[in-house]
């Protein structure tokens, strides 16, 4: 009887570190798990606060914004300020400028989603001398900010004639080497079986590509038209030096014209209706496409149909 509560005694014994142990591990799990959350709300916070602010006020009348002082809610929704932006189109042409980003960045997406899976499965599927040295100048070419290229690439853009076009906009930029790497990582994950099953029935690379390969890649080539359509559509910098012609302008370049437009806070709904309407593309397009990002991280995805 002695042994027996002996051999008890001693395997409680054993257990209570081992429960202890657990027991911190949970605590400890739960505390990361809260601090986590605290920071993601709390950025979370920081991007909606601003956007929150600025649909609320382009819902006040001037005379609100004017004399009420600062409140999120207006008192009395109206909206007589995005009526104001679609009546002054000789003024201030906002939607000609959601027009011209439409189509710009559209067409800027498309182009770079076209290049980029060429670009991708030529460093991937076919050989020829100095593929991989060429790819890695490439990469170390890209590491150059791409300030140094403004004026360079704004005298091409002289050169072809294309100062207050959309072309300025639509094909700079479209093989960036940041996205060639994640096509030809993306393609690497696909077994070269497939293609030499294509070829002993007589594909060539044209029909491989395009019956193959494209439809395995379509994640990544998704997420790279939605990073290409917002970094185009929030391009500040390079639509201020190329456009000079206010009617050619996109909605960011014409946004700086309303600020300054607009200096009085009596207009400051309709700065705020302009920057409303000029959130809508990229939100509709991330809350459309958001589920192509987590397929998007793994490498292997088209594989799964």
């Amino acid at each position: 009887m002695t042994d027996v509560m002996q051999v008890k005694q001693a395997g409680v014994e054993d257990a209570t570190p081992q429960s202890t142990g657990k027991r911190h591990r949970s605590r400890s799990s739960v505390i990361l798990l809260a601090i986590a959350m605290t920071l993601v709300t709390a950025l979370a916070a920081i991007w909606i606060i601003p956007m929150l602010f600025a649909l609320t006020t382009s819902f006040k009348s001037p005379t609100e914004i004017a004399f009420s002082g600062f409140s999120l809610l207006p008192a009395n929704w109206v909206a007589e300020n995005y009526l104001a932006l679609f009546d002054g189109v000789s003024t201030y042409p906002v939607m000609r400028w959601f027009g011209n980003s439409l189509v710009m960045s559209t067409g800027h997406a498309v182009l770079m989603v076209v290049v980029v899976s060429i670009a991708g499965y030529g460093y991937t599927r076919m050989r020829f001398p100095g593929r991989d040295v060429l790819f890695f100048v490439l990469l170390a070419v890209s590491l150059f900010p791409s300030v140094v290229n403004l004026i360079p690439l704004y005298k091409v853009v002289q050169t072809l004639g294309w100062v207050n076009s959309p072309w300025a906009m639509i094909v700079p930029g479209v093989a960036t080497a940041a996205n060639i790497f994640l096509v030809r990582s993306f393609m690497s994950g696909i077994p070269r079986e497939m293609d030499e099953a294509a070829r002993i029935d007589g594909a060539g690379d044209f029909t491989i590509f395009m019956r193959i390969i494209l439809p395995m890649i379509r994640p990544i080539l998704i997420v790279i038209f939605l990073f290409a359509f917002t970094g185009s559509w929030n391009d500040f910098l390079w639509p201020t030096i190329v456009f000079n012609d206010i009617s050619n302008m996109p909605i960011t370049a014409g946004l700086q014209l309303l600020q300054n437009l607009f200096g009085d806070y009596t207009a400051l709904g309709q700065l705020m209706a302009s920057a409303v309407i000029a959130m809508i593309p990229t939100t509709a397009l991330f809350l459309v496409a958001q589920r192509y990002f987590v397929s998007s991280l793994n490498l292997t995805a088209g594989l799964k149909g």
